[in-house]
């Protein structure tokens, strides 16, 4: 018996310091929903974190009077483009690292990861001019002059995130797992590198899917830099810059900016919370094993 006692208070006092770490993140969460469904006038006097009366008002003022409800529609789509292109391009790529061999294989893999480490400063003109020269985009030749290209549009928002190294990096990592044995014996049946890919290897990459799915989201729905960039229309703005129009407005509303806030904040919890196993799992085999 009193051995099981000090057992549960080992366990207690080992969960202390996680319940407070929890509670030192989770308050201004708390916080800001709170604020968000307080009135204008009862904001700044509000004494407790349940509102006394509260309201949807800032909410309808976000999504109407500062466009963020156009915003989120334009931040869904880039996020739509961005996660599908990653799932099926950085897996494919990784695939290819991990169970294909050609010339200079090492050498390629490591100056595509080495990218990684370059300042999103260093690359923005580049990417500024490349995305203003696609060809035959916005008005431009097929030498990709005279036009505007894919500025200010939803593909030029996409446009740089399409494929990223880190999820390269964690596809080559998660295919490296697999027995080679598994392609070898498709191979003897007659089946070719796509067929293998997509009906033996991508079934059982669930869990690097669901990781690449919520890093290729999370990365673009919190961009703010790169649409400020390309975009100049308020038809374009996407939910960061909507946001940010709200504190550089000059009058400040304080709700809207907050329900802003957790309008935002939602779709990324439930893409983590729909995929929380499986992105940790994924998460666990890509970058700590092999």
């Amino acid at each position: 018996m009193a051995h099981s006692s000090k057992a549960h208070a080992r366990t207690l006092v080992s969960l202390l310091p996680l319940g407070v770490a929890t509670l030192v993140v989770l308050t201004p969460f708390i916080w800001m929903v709170s604020l968000a469904f307080t009135s204008a006038d009862q904001a700044f006097s509000a004494s407790n974190l349940i509102p006394e009366s509260p309201t949807t008002a800032n909410f309808v003022t976000a999504l109407t009077s500062g466009g963020l409800g156009r915003a989120m529609l334009n931040s869904s789509a880039v996020a739509v483009i961005v996660v599908v292109s990653n799932c099926l391009f950085a897996s494919m790529a990784g695939y290819a690292f991990a169970k294909l061999r050609f010339r200079g294989d090492t050498i390629v893999f490591a100056v595509l990861i080495s990218t990684a480490m370059i300042p999103v400063s260093v690359t923005l003109i580049p990417l500024f001019l490349i995305t203003k020269g696609i060809p035959l985009a916005g008005g431009n030749d097929i030498l990709g002059v005279g036009g505007y290209g894919l500025l200010n549009s939803i593909g030029g928002l996409a446009l740089p995130y399409l494929v990223t190294p880190l999820n390269i990096f964690l596809s080559r990592q998660y295919f490296l797992e697999f027995p080679d044995e598994l392609a070898e014996a498709a191979r003897t049946d007659g089946a070719g590198e796509l067929r293998i890919f997509f009906q033996i290897y991508l079934p059982l990459a669930k869990p690097l899917i669901a990781t690449l799915g919520v890093f290729a989201f999370t990365g673009i729905w919190d961009d703010f830099l790169w649409p400020l960039v390309i975009t100049n229309t308020d038809s374009m703005n996407t939910v960061q810059l909507a946001l940010a129009k709200f504190l550089t407005s000059g009058n400040v509303q304080y709700g809207p900016v907050l329900a802003g806030a957790v309008l935002v904040t939602v779709p990324v919890l439930v893409v983590f919370a729909f995929n929380q196993r499986a992105f940790i799992s994924g998460l666990a085999d890509g970058g700590i094993k092999g």
